[in-house]
């Protein structure tokens, strides 16, 4: 009998080495070695598809650049707005796209809504963590399975009503037998970390195994330009489950974040072969599923009835989106020796910059008092054009004058207190005008002479009175007199 060939992995990074090792040379975490067989005696190559072989043993041959025939290819337009704009514009053919997110978070109900929401193709949904039964409640919770969209549980025939089945499996094998009879336009699987190959002795979620499957599937979707979407769990450290180069192999990575405790559900893009890796959708999650929010910036907008300092609103951007959400501080009496500095939604050590210029460059005694910063609508900004509207939210809960609900700010705050121009300016004038707003703060920065750039920005066209400035002093001037 051969001798069986094993390997140590380790279950946080996927580092391979001979022989066990307490710690991991490559993330240096400790015991987190695991034994596992990495060949299976006496079997086939895995593949997918007899053809799939003949095409590996093909030998490549150098082609140059020019010679490359390109055709842009049709994507696959989806129901959903949001998810079509979070890919880059819908669905790219032989495309396998990663989905992560907590747990409970609705990551299969995302993806079970979009399988029953295509009328026009054929969709596999496998899941190897639910049953056939507990799909088809949640079908008819979402209250979208109509006549011509009924679950079929199998692997029966394509009849003319179905456009959506359900195969409950967790061996690629079967899974890839199922997939040449049914032959589908979308694969859908949920989830990677339960899936299994024969080829790999090992037990399923393991670093071999969600390596080996998502090459197997990788494969199965280059060949057959079929798209392939795969939700991936995540550890407790908000990290997608398994070895980083999962997310290298596939073309798109999306995070499902967001509070359990609220309704809104943020779909990010992390990586993008296709498009930009900086986009954002917005859902609303309801009993009868996931709706599309198409205006974010009206939901990230508080309604108040009286002003209230402390509170301002910034234009920030999320792709190619712009969005105007709101900025909360309260300054109060440290109660300790030591002032509290908390940030939520905004980074805590950019926050600690903005109290110190503005303590240095405008005089506002800060080092004693407790300083709480918060974005609303549960989101996490890095942009830096919200610095302006967090100074001024922190000055006006300091002095306690309210700043007008009708003022919105976009500009970057440098250490010198001059306010920094930021890009696609007239993108979020535009926004802010849309959404009623009588007044914006920006920086004069974004006007440049025409003599140093050809392009300048042309305020006419704009209803909203747009305010110029160059340093953080002539703001508060402006505002508070």
């Amino acid at each position: 009998m051969a001798k069986l060939k094993v390997a140590y992995f380790c279950q946080s990074c996927g580092y391979e080495a001979a022989k066990w090792l307490g710690k991991c040379p490559a993330c240096a975490q400790w015991n987190t070695f695991v034994e596992e067989v990495i060949e299976k005696p006496n079997t086939s190559a895995p593949n997918w598809k007899a053809a799939v072989s003949t095409t590996q043993q093909r030998a490549n041959k150098p082609v140059a650049v020019e010679d490359i025939v390109f055709t842009e290819e049709a994507r696959l337009l989806t129901p959903d707005s949001e998810f079509n704009r979070v890919l880059g514009g819908g669905i790219v053919p032989g495309s396998l796209v990663l989905i992560g997110g907590e747990p409970g978070i609705g990551k299969s109900t995302l993806m079970l809504q979009l399988a029953l929401n295509m009328p026009n193709l054929k969709v596999l949904y496998v899941s190897g963590e639910e049953s056939g039964h507990q799909i088809k409640m949640r079908a008819e919770r979402l209250a979208v399975a109509s006549d011509n969209q009924q679950l079929a549980a199998g692997s029966g025939p394509p009849s003319a009503e179905n456009s959506c089945f359900v195969l409950t499996e967790t061996s690629t094998q079967n899974i890839f037998k199922q997939i040449e009879e049914l032959d589908p336009d979308l694969v859908v699987i949920d989830s990677i970390q339960t899936l299994h190959s024969s080829h790999i002795e090992s037990t399923p979620g393991s670093v071999s195994q969600v390596r080996e499957c998502t090459a197997e599937l990788l494969r199965f979707a280059k060949e057959s330009a079929t798209p392939v979407f795969l939700i991936g769990h995540i550890t407790k450290d908000g990290a997608i489950a398994g070895p980083k180069i999962l997310e290298h192999m596939v073309d798109t990575v999306l995070q499902f974040e967001g509070d359990r405790h609220h309704v809104y559900r943020m779909l990010r893009t992390i990586k993008n072969r296709f498009g930009s890796a900086s986009e954002l959708g917005i859902y609303e999650m309801l009993g009868e599923g996931l709706r599309e929010v198409s205006n974010p910036s009206e939901i990230l907008l508080s309604q108040r009835e009286e002003p209230l300092s402390g509170v301002t609103i910034s234009a920030t951007l999320e792709g190619m989106r712009p969005i105007l959400i709101e900025t909360q501080a309260l300054v109060s009496t440290s109660a300790y020796g030591t002032p509290q500095r908390t940030a939520t939604g905004f980074d805590t050590k950019r926050m600690s910059m903005l109290l110190a210029v503005l303590e240095k460059r405008c005089g506002f005694k800060l080092a004693a008092k407790d300083v709480f910063l918060n974005i609303t609508g549960g989101i996490r900004v890095e942009d830096p054009a919200i610095d302006l509207g967090l100074a001024a939210a922190v000055i006006s809960s300091h002095e306690d004058i309210p700043i007008s609900a009708k003022t919105c700010f976009a500009g970057e705050i440098g250490l010198s207190g001059e306010i920094r121009a930021v890009n696609r300016v007239e993108q979020r004038i535009a926004e802010a005008q849309k959404l009623g707003f009588e007044q914006i703060f920006i920086s004069k920065y974004n006007m440049p002479s025409a003599a140093h750039d050809k392009k300048k920005i042309d305020l006419s066209r704009y209803k909203i009175d747009v305010k110029m400035v160059g340093n953080i002093e002539e703001v508060f001037g402006l505002l508070f007199g």
